[in-house]
């Protein structure tokens, strides 16, 4: 089903980010800063700051331009995502850490990851997989938690994402770690809302796989969800939920 589905974290996630890079560093470093700019906000809007600071900092997101820009620089490249005051803060914190503690480059452990402000186990585990190809742990955001708990897959059912990451781990193969939240994202983007979910167009619901399906949703009322065509995407549906893939609140 999600072979079929074009969703926006399949052209707009954190991975895309490194196509805008050529140096390994710089692309591991983008994928950083775009995975602690998409919290509680749509990737769309974290895509779009990207591009921006890119063109900010000269053509290219390096440490070195990101330790030299001034804080202004930054918040005027990232001031569309959501909390950009903190996240201004939390990256030039970062750019210095990284600096000082990391001889330049993106950490490699999920420990390291979280040591820098504004990172959580779910960024943590997703930065690791798309800058080292390092799969260490899953990442564990709304839609995944939100989606294995509608699927029944913990019990009793989670009430935390990390709650839901210790279950997973327990007994998904380390192998099948690293795809899970790209195809449970994109999923809940385009199918799986998590309000009125589109399980008319759900084929867990008629194979009987899904017991929390609705069964008297009308197609009628529905847009299809798109579909995998060259150059196009389908539109995220705004959620209310908040993110919680950081270990402090940001307010």
């Amino acid at each position: 089903m999600r072979d079929g589905i074009v969703a926006v974290v399949d052209t707009m996630g954190c991975h895309m980010a490194q196509q805008g890079e050529t140096d390994p560093r710089a692309r591991r470093l983008v994928t950083l800063i775009s995975l602690m700019l998409s919290s509680q906000t749509k990737d769309e809007v974290t895509d779009a700051a990207i591009k921006k600071l890119r063109v900010a900092l000269g053509g290219s997101i390096t440490l070195e331009a990101l330790l030299k820009a001034d804080k202004e620089t930054i918040e005027g490249a990232i001031n569309k995502v959501g909390f950009w005051p903190k996240k201004t803060g939390y990256i030039m914190e970062a750019a210095k850490s990284l600096r000082d503690d990391f001889d330049g480059d993106v950490p490699k452990t999920a420990k390291e990851l979280q040591s820098l402000k504004g990172v959580g186990p779910k960024m943590a585990y997703l930065c690791l997989q798309a800058a080292w190809g390092i799969n260490d742990g899953i990442g564990v955001d709304v839609h995944v938690h939100r989606i294995t708990n509608r699927l029944k897959w913990h019990n009793p059912p989670t009430s935390t994402p990390e709650a839901t990451r210790a279950n997973l781990e327990s007994w998904l193969p380390k192998e099948l770690w690293g795809d899970i939240n790209h195809m449970l994202v994109g999923f809940g983007q385009e199918v799986c809302y998590p309000v009125n979910p589109r399980c008319d167009q759900c084929t867990l619901r008629d194979k009987g796989l899904c017991p929390s399906a609705q069964q008297n949703v009308s197609p009628t009322k529905r847009k299809p969800a798109a579909k995998r065509v060259l150059g196009g995407y389908g539109a995220s549906k705004v959620e209310i939920e908040l993110d919680p893939d950081v270990d402090k609140p940001l307010l």
